[in-house]
């Protein structure tokens, strides 16, 4: 990691995959933001860095997996001692593969739970344990429509997400009196991504309804994201649901 970014603010997200968190980090990198993107396998965002360097922003990406306390304390450290103060945290993991609930492997269920409440734990308190003291900073935590319901073979998500959503309110609760805003965004449909894509059409077919009204785009909840971090503190939104025009409620 480069020390000559310094200055600018520091953006740092943690299940950084090709959806949501590259859009977040379009959306920060060419708002000024020096950029750190976490994810499983920091080669596969190496497309995204190499595009942003040419248009002279600044993103780099780390390997992590985020259900370790031990990575995510070093990763914190890591950017705030080599690009510097981080100012705008996303905690955007979480795998929703649904499984029946009789056939739900404990073990599975143990890591889905891990990954999307665990790991975001982890990442809110390293956060806040930075962003406290100096009285300033924004979390943010994406929610899914599993946040607010629980459907047929998403019970594992569904729990996790439920929790992941409590601990976003709690820590709001905390801490936005000391100076941090906690968001949580719900997104209440499908995103826009291929593999969202290839399940539909498994499921429904080739032809089964315009996907272009009932999906949620990617660069769109980057957009939010971006909004609410420039929110004065006076109309601090701390819950943002959003669904395409075409969704059923």
């Amino acid at each position: 990691m480069s020390s000559h970014t310094q200055r600018k603010p520091v953006a740092l997200a943690v299940g950084a995959g090709d959806g949501i968190g590259a859009a977040f980090a379009r959306k920060f990198a060419r708002s000024g933001y020096s950029v750190v993107v976490a994810r499983r396998d920091a080669g596969k965002s190496e497309d995204l860095t190499n595009k942003l360097a040419a248009e002279g922003h600044s993103l780099q990406a780390v390997s992590l997996d985020a259900r370790d306390p031990e990575q995510i304390s070093a990763l914190f450290d890591k950017v705030e001692q080599e690009v510097g103060e981080i100012e705008v945290v996303l905690f955007n993991a979480g795998s929703n593969s649904p499984f029946p609930f009789i056939e739900t492997d404990p073990v599975i269920f143990r890591k889905i739970w891990e990954l999307a409440c665990f790991g975001g734990f982890l990442t809110m308190r390293e956060a806040a344990a930075r962003m406290v003291p100096r009285g300033k900073g924004t979390i943010l935590v994406t929610g899914a429509s599993a946040s607010l319901r629980g459907k047929a073979g998403f019970g594992a998500f569904a729990s996790a997400k439920h929790g992941l959503r409590a601990l976003a309110q709690s820590l709001a609760r905390e801490i936005g009196p000391k100076g941090v805003h906690v968001v949580h965004l719900v997104i209440d449909a499908g995103v826009d991504m291929p593999a969202i894509h290839e399940r539909r059409r498994k499921k429904f077919g080739d032809d089964h309804v315009d996907e272009e009204n009932i999906l949620v785009k990617p660069d769109s909840v980057a957009e939010a994201f971006h909004t609410l971090v420039k929110q004065p503190k006076d109309a601090w939104t701390h819950e943002l649901d959003l669904r395409p025009y075409g969704e059923n409620w």
